[in-house]
């Protein structure tokens, strides 16, 4: 060791200092923000998955150790930018427009990460699977929509009462008309889910117990591995309800496995911060309107004189 080092160290020593190399510094918790490619003519806010995924970003980084990492269009330009993830969020469009299933090295990618532990979050209609991923989606998620067997639509939705689970710690009453995916299709017996927020046309408020009506889940991977599913968030009107802000937080950091405050985790954005982020759109041409033919006006018969 030389005599500089030797000196540094005994000086550290006598003032109560700890030397500490830079491998020992606590490492930070890494979530990869996974955002689906936002259509350039649409509604401003509608299916606006950069805006959606730059929300969770900042309020993921109000938690302690947490770093957030922005991905665009489905998938990274890099595979590494997956390395060290503890879990990665897929806010997206579905039905096979999922970037991730593009190709079979990416579907094997996000295989490997699934085997690996890595938490694992789908956000609206990334939930949505064509029937030839039926089985693999399932093994991740824990239930899917399928088309023909699920349901969806918008309609009123009233939340009230969770149970108790640590993804719906502070998380507080909301009222939404969002676009839903119900009636999802789970894996045998529903070993390891855990429904957290249900919703259905029948029913303005939530009513726990109908499966068919579970829109927010969670599923314990018998190999390992924690993921949390939520159909909602059509709109990003949506994030502005605290109660949902909350409840994805907790859904995202419990994936990624961190512990969950009793008060719920930190979730809070400023209305105007929050619509800064919108993705500016081409509106979609209007239908054009039939012109209506004036009624033709029927012969009246001559009176018989």
């Amino acid at each position: 060791m030389s005599f500089s080092r030797m000196l540094i160290l005994s000086i550290c020593c006598g003032l109560g200092i700890s030397s500490v190399s830079a491998d020992d510094a606590p490492t930070k918790r890494k979530i990869v923000l996974v955002a689906g490619e936002t259509a350039k003519v649409d509604k401003v806010g509608h299916h606006d998955y950069l805006a959606g995924c730059e929300c969770l970003k900042v309020l993921l980084s109000q938690t302690d150790g947490v770093e957030a990492v922005r991905v665009n269009d489905g998938w990274p330009t890099d595979e590494a930018t997956f390395d060290g993830a503890a879990a990665i969020v897929f806010y997206t469009d579905g039905g096979g427009k999922q970037a991730f299933l593009s190709s079979p090295e990416r579907i094997a990618k996000l295989q490997s990460l699934v085997d690996a532990g890595i938490g694992i979050v789908m956000i609206h209609q990334a939930v949505d699977y064509p029937d030839e991923f039926v089985n693999l989606a399932k093994s991740w998620l824990g239930g899917i929509y399928q088309t023909g067997k699920s349901g969806r639509g918008h309609w009123d939705s009233e939340h009230a009462d969770f149970p108790d689970h640590p993804v719906t710690r502070g998380v507080t009453a909301w009222k939404i008309n969002d676009g839903w995916l119900n009636a999802i299709q789970f894996i045998d017996e529903m070993k390891g889910v855990s429904p957290l927020v249900w919703s259905g046309k029948d029913y303005v408020e939530s009513r726990q117990g109908i499966d068919a009506n579970i829109v927010a889940w969670t599923y314990e991977r018998p190999n390992g591995g924690r993921s949390f599913s939520f159909t909602g968030l059509d709109a990003h009107a949506a994030w502005e309800l605290a109660g949902m802000r909350q409840l994805v937080v907790n859904g995202v950091l419990w994936s990624a496995g961190a512990e969950i405050p009793a008060a719920g985790a930190a979730s809070d954005i400023e209305k105007e911060k929050l619509y800064g982020m919108l993705t500016p759109r081409t509106p979609k041409p209007k239908k054009p309107t039939k012109e209506k033919k004036p009624a033709e006006k029927k012969a009246v018969p001559a009176s018989k004189t």
